[in-house]
């Protein structure tokens, strides 16, 4: 497992699409709502959206909050805040922090409003396009700020394919955009993240792999996660961690013809675990060092 690692690059031409059209659509809007996960919030951030951004105004949704380790969702606000950003936490499904989105969108533009008054431009809407990577929650978080269904929503990358305007009130419309991923993963361990939350499509990944990666992290940063989910012990001491998503399709019943544990089967039974919470409020990315480059993600 340690020796083959996939290579996670994937880039297909209704990304490279997309991002043309966000590029051309910058020109329409004041203001850019970046959806981020939480739990990843650095590899979810797409850098293509920095390069692209030419001064416009930047809020940043740290959302699916319910699943990220509350206090880790904390230090990450301060840190986006202190780089300049306008950030909410939020949990899309709930609804819970979405209520001040709009008075944080009308407060990073507060600067746009104020020419406009200045020129004599009353009540012109507040233009945001809504971006975020696939499966980062931009639909979920659309429908409850819009407080009824605009967009499709779904568990896998490529649910919106075009974009689409949806005025909130007079004051803010927004754009959305289909989620985009950028061209390549400089580190790996981006692409993995990603893949973790299942923006990038699960067809083309090893559900093992993903697995082990996973359990490596948590066996260091939330040791006592896995045992507990699982009702097994000891897999702290354990370094093999093949033999740890064996135990744990013994434990979960999934098992092969010929009675031999099915470590495809658990592996997938364990990233579903993490999407929806079940292993724990994990957060998989720590606050980065002075140096960090986010096209590298050192």
């Amino acid at each position: 497992m340690e020796d083959n690692k996939t290579t996670i690059n994937w880039y297909p031409g209704h990304m490279a699409k997309a991002k043309r059209q966000m590029q051309e659509d910058l020109k329409l809007i004041d203001c850019i709502v970046e959806i981020i996960d939480a739990r990843i919030p650095l590899s979810t951030k797409n850098p293509d959206i920095d390069a692209m951004a030419n001064g416009k105004s930047r809020v940043l949704i740290l959302n699916k909050a319910d699943l990220a380790d509350e206090s880790a969702t904390a230090a990450w606000k301060k840190y986006f805040e202190d780089k300049g950003f306008f950030v909410c936490i939020a949990n899309s499904k709930n609804g819970e922090g979405i209520k001040g989105v709009t008075d944080v969108i009308r407060k990073s533009c507060a600067a746009k409003i104020e020419r406009d008054l200045k020129k004599g431009i009353k009540n012109r809407p507040i233009r945001a396009m809504i971006a975020g990577v696939p499966n980062s929650g931009k639909s979920t978080f659309i429908n409850a700020i819009a407080g009824k269904v605009c967009a499709k929503t779904g568990n896998k990358p490529g649910v919106t394919k075009g974009k689409q305007w949806i005025r909130l009130n007079k004051e803010v419309e927004l754009l959305d955009t289909p989620g985009i991923l950028w061209p390549k993963f400089e580190d790996q361990k981006m692409g993995m993240r990603n893949a973790f939350i299942g923006s990038i499509n699960d067809e083309i990944l090893f559900p093992e792999e993903l697995a082990y990666e996973l359990i490596s992290i948590l066996k260091k940063s939330y040791p006592g996660a896995v045992e507990e989910r699982y009702d097994i012990s000891g897999i702290e001491e354990n370094e093999d961690i093949n033999e740890i998503i064996r135990l744990i399709a013994v434990k979960r019943s999934c098992i092969k013809k010929g009675a031999e544990p099915d470590t495809e089967k658990a592996a997938k039974l364990i990233i579903d675990d993490f999407r929806s919470g079940k292993l724990g409020r994990l957060t998989l990315e720590n606050i980065p060092v002075v140096g960090y480059d986010s096209k590298k993600g050192n």
